[in-house]
């Protein structure tokens, strides 16, 4: 009597279910994935070296938009360009990287004397435009402090 060879029997999922399984693995592999977004005004070299010492503040306004909020100094105004960087990983909460604040001061005209773009480095208050450091005790440092105050910290949404 002779055997019949063993054959091996595969079972082949339907292609639905084929296609459902690999949909499912692209979407959780892409929840790993670090998503970056940016927010406010984001501003290239050339846009603020468009901005010269005589300018007016309509013509700042034009060239580089609504500032996000402004303060009155004793020598005149300044106005506050704010952007960041948030970094969101998976399902978890979003978390800010980065944050840049481009500073336009003006005179007691409404002239503008000089324009500074901070971040940070090293941990402290940076002038990436002129490489230096605001003077501690001032009141620009105060105002500069509080805008940097809650970096790196997680944000959540709805509070």
């Amino acid at each position: 009597m002779t055997r019949k060879p063993r054959t091996k029997h595969y079972h082949r999922l339907p292609r639905a279910i084929q296609a459902a399984l690999l949909a499912g693995l692209v979407v959780a592999l892409a929840g790993c994935s670090e998503t970056i977004t940016k927010h406010g005004q984001l501003f290239r070299e050339s846009d603020l070296q468009q901005i010269q010492p005589g300018m007016m503040q309509e013509q700042v306004k034009l060239a580089l938009g609504s500032p996000t909020t402004t303060t009155t100094t004793g020598s005149g105004q300044v106005y506050y360009y704010i952007s960041s960087t948030m970094s969101q990983k998976a399902f978890f909460a979003p978390e800010e990287i980065d944050r840049r604040v481009v500073a336009v001061y003006f005179n007691e005209t409404g002239m503008v004397q000089r324009v500074a773009s901070y971040g940070l480095k090293d941990g402290k208050i940076f002038d990436f435009l002129s490489s230096t450091t605001p003077a501690p005790g001032g009141n620009e440092d105060g105002i500069l402090k509080q805008l940097f105050r809650n970096l790196g910290q997680r944000q959540i949404f709805g509070e």
